[in-house]
């Protein structure tokens, strides 16, 4: 059943996602996703994440739906103006991809090519008025498509906006549903009491909500994300486990696979399963959480 179909219909939903190499051998890539084939719904494939430089999220897509894996393609504003992001989305549409997903792109001077020049042509908000326009027939310059595209539109959601910030979110949430986004993919969540209440602010939106599950390394980059990232904070007796456990790497797998439990017991629509660079463990992750 396609994406869109199953976040429409009510059932869970679980994406994976596979970031592309830095080069051009595909065959870990493809090896770790055939671990969880049958058992995730869709990949998504970031679009060069922490602006570090790797195969496209196009290209990555393509590569995917080759082989028979339904995949969630990622939009960024960070890197294309409007003429390459509108090619892009058309070209995604005729290779076969039928899931989208709009973001930001994070702060291109932390990743390893910060002399690069930030495009940004179009916002999110740009980018999925795009979207929107190019699904009903027509380019940003008004001009007619011979054939157009038709996504599961999605994009993404900060829910750990401190204050005045959380307000503005709750606001673009709302116009992201104007412009036809049918899910939103959040930041990590590790305190699940937090996100609660979060969620308690966003019912009854007629939107998808799909968490992310950030699959820990170490006790040492608990601490640091808990520290250092804004918006997300880790109880501590989730660090204080990771510490204590004899297999440290065994206790991750284990918190990413009960968050994510979780989170399908609150009644979430789905999650995404982030494992950066430990793919071969998501299928570990779905035993825990019994899915």
């Amino acid at each position: 059943m396609p994406l869109k179909e199953r976040l429409k219909s009510g059932n869970f939903v679980v994406l994976g996602e596979f970031e592309p190499p830095k080069g051009v051998d595909f065959s870990l890539l493809l090896r770790n996703a055939t671990l969880s084939r049958g058992r995730v719904d869709a990949i998504v494939v970031p679009e060069m994440a922490n602006a570090v430089l790797k195969a496209s999220s196009l290209g990555g897509c393509a590569f995917f739906e080759r082989e028979g894996m339904e995949t969630v393609l990622q939009v960024c504003c960070r890197d294309r103006n409007r003429l390459a992001l509108q090619a892009d989305i058309l070209a995604a549409s005729a290779l076969g991809i039928r899931n989208i997903m709009a973001v930001p792109g994070e702060d291109i001077r932390f990743g390893d090519h910060p002399q690069a020049r930030v495009v940004n042509d179009l916002d999110l908000m740009g980018v999925l008025e795009a979207l929107g326009k190019l699904q009903a027939g027509r380019d940003l310059a008004g001009i007619e498509l011979k054939g157009f595209p038709d996504f599961c539109i999605g994009s993404t959601m900060d829910t750990g906006a401190p204050g005045g910030l959380l307000t503005i979110e709750l606001e673009n949430l709302k116009k992201k549903i104007d412009l036809g986004v049918e899910y939103v993919v959040t930041n990590p969540i590790f305190d699940l009491r937090r996100f609660e209440q979060f969620v308690k602010r966003i019912e009854p939106r007629n939107i998808a909500v799909i968490p992310t599950v950030l699959l820990l390394k170490s006790a040492g980059m608990a601490r640091y994300i808990d520290r250092n990232i804004k918006g997300m904070s880790i109880p501590p007796e989730v660090i204080r486990d990771i510490q204590k456990a004899p297999d440290k790497v065994r206790e991750c797998v284990r918190i990413a696979g009960q968050t994510l439990l979780r989170l399908k017991e609150m009644g979430m629509a789905g999650v995404l399963i982030s494992t950066i660079g430990w793919e071969d463990r998501l299928p570990l992750i779905l035993d825990d959480a019994k899915l």
